[in-house]
């Protein structure tokens, strides 16, 4: 049998290409939410932040946050269109659903912009845990862990920033970092995640070993 009975997928970054939406959309955003504008220079430097840094050079104000996630999501429901997988996606993880890897989604956008993004891909997620949480993504975590009915030690979380690597170990799953989404690949080998992916046929071929059994 495969080592993960549960793959946890982040969305933005990971599955779909919504970076360069992102560095298109943040200075409307920032305009209209009175917060700094992000200059061509600034974007390496953040993507070497962590998101607590992030808003802190970018002068968000805290109490702002529902609002501005909330604008964004609208956004994105509108650009859906422009928003897309990224190459590989929707054969990987037809590979692990027909391993027999149940699959989740946690992302902060809404389920309808997830499910719209992701396609035909979308029918092949068992659970979906969307929306911005009080409690951040380890709550997350825990719910579809819990729904899947799965071992933590046989669950990995997979996502490109830092906080997807501190969020997997706050519940001690393992976690798996992709190298093309918006964090910088040296800030998350700075958190030692268990899985470093540069490729996206690079996950199933590591969650569908197989795990001899006695």
């Amino acid at each position: 049998m495969p080592p993960y009975a549960l793959a946890i997928f982040d969305l933005d970054g990971t599955l779909v290409d919504s970076f360069p939406w992102f560095l298109r959309t943040i200075n409307d955003v920032a305009d209209r939410f009175g917060f700094r504008r992000v200059a061509d220079e600034d974007v390496e430097g953040l993507r070497h932040a962590s998101s607590r840094e992030i808003l802190a050079r970018l002068e968000v104000p805290l109490w702002k946050l529902p609002a501005i996630a909330r604008h964004a999501r609208r956004l994105k429901a509108e650009a859906a269109s422009e928003i897309p997988l990224f190459a590989g996606v929707e054969a990987m993880l037809r590979t692990l659903t027909e391993n027999g890897v149940q699959l989740a989604l946690v992302t902060s956008d809404s389920e309808a912009n997830a499910r719209e993004k992701l396609g035909d891909a979308a029918a092949l997620f068992a659970h979906y845990d969307c929306a911005a949480s009080l409690f951040g993504k380890p709550a997350k975590f825990r719910r579809v862990i819990r729904r899947a009915g799965v071992e933590p030690g046989r669950v990995i979380a997979i996502g490109d920033e830092v906080r997807d690597i501190e969020a997997a170990r706050a519940v001690g799953i393992t976690c798996g970092a992709v190298n093309w989404g918006y964090a910088a690949p040296a800030a998350l080998r700075a958190h030692g995640p268990d899985y470093t992916f540069e490729r996206m046929d690079e996950i199933a071929s590591a969650l569908c070993r197989t795990r001899r059994v006695g």
